[in-house]
């Protein structure tokens, strides 16, 4: 009977792989497992040593965000203890090192697989990623200039970094870093923002409040600490399941976030790591950059002050009224 088609590989016992993934998304679950199949030996060195957040989707259901392991888990599936802000609680978190463990979590349909900037037992940040929002309905050409502003600001610090797509409507610029406790790295991020932005005001903000970004890209600084961005040739949850993928700088002109998806990525990429090629080695930050970016508020603390000063204000205008 269609949908209901089991093979095992590598061990794990996959089911249901020619029924839909999920609704409206226009591929089969198999289409998920064969890819990530495809790309193992790529993505499972992004993934491994981090406590890993996955979206999960079910037809019929809304998709989910889940960082507790599922119950009934196999016991060769490797967990972390990590403590969850959100619900105020130990929580374990799977650990993806290898094949087998990416095949379980196809076979769960976690379709998007995010990863913090640091690994389990040490706290020390091994990169930092400066994420472009465009706004909406925006040409992506506004993405691409500014992330080549952001470029500019990095070799300005000393720096260097790697670009891929989002899979969704962005970039990520991630920079390799070592030597930093989490402050320095998270101030770093902002003070880079803040010179992106400042390359031109027209184009790009670091404002946080949408409706302060009038219509320019934003440069997104907060995903630091215990925030996660999504891995390298994870796909993402949207009609073809498109690709977060590796873009050379001189090639982003040529690029759209969709362009790449489950079914093509794998020919594109034949046996090439265009990723682990791109990455700069780890960097040490500029101590003045640091400097800076601590002297600039958290974006997400000020933008939480400035929405409660500005309901206060409508408050009292209503009053007044």
């Amino acid at each position: 009977m269609a949908g209901v088609a089991t093979e095992e590989r590598d061990g794990v016992a996959l089911s249901s792989l020619d029924s839909p993934l999920g609704d409206d998304l226009g591929v089969t679950k198999r289409q998920l497992v064969d890819y990530l199949d495809a790309v193992a030996e790529r993505l499972v060195p992004q993934l491994a040593g981090r406590p890993l957040s996955v979206k999960r989707v079910r037809p019929g259901q809304p998709p989910f965000m889940q960082r507790n392991v599922s119950k009934g888990a196999p016991d060769w599936v490797r967990t972390a203890p990590m403590w969850s802000e959100g619900s105020h609680r130990e929580i374990h978190q799977v650990v993806c090192d290898d094949r087998r463990t990416l095949l379980w979590l196809g076979n769960q349909r976690a379709v998007e697989l995010h990863v913090p900037f640091f690994r389990i037992g040490n706290p020390e940040p091994t990169g930092l990623v400066l994420d472009l929002d465009p706004p909406e309905g925006a040409d992506f050409s506004v993405v691409v200039a500014t992330a080549h502003l952001v470029r500019q600001a990095l070799q300005g610090a000393g720096l260097a970094g790697a670009v891929k797509t989002s899979g969704s409507k962005g970039v990520h610029v991630v920079v390799p870093v070592t030597g930093s406790p989490g402050e320095d790295v998270a101030a770093a991020t902002r003070a880079l923002a803040a010179r992106t932005a400042a390359l031109d005001t027209d184009l790009a903000t670091t404002a946080y409040l949408l409706e302060d970004r009038e219509g320019r890209v934003f440069v997104d600084s907060t995903r630091s600490g215990q925030a996660t961005i999504v891995a390298p040739y994870s796909p993402r949850l949207r009609p073809g399941l498109p690709v977060s993928f590796p873009v050379a700088w001189d090639a982003l002109e040529d690029v759209r976030p969709g362009d790449v998806t489950v079914t093509t990525a794998p020919g594109l990429l034949g046996d090439d790591d265009p990723w682990a090629r791109a990455l700069p080695d780890p960097q040490r930050l500029p101590a003045e950059l640091v400097a800076e970016g601590h002297a600039i508020p958290v974006a997400r603390v000020q933008a939480m002050h400035e929405g409660k000063r500005r309901k206060r204000a409508r408050e009292a205008t209503s009053t007044e009224g």
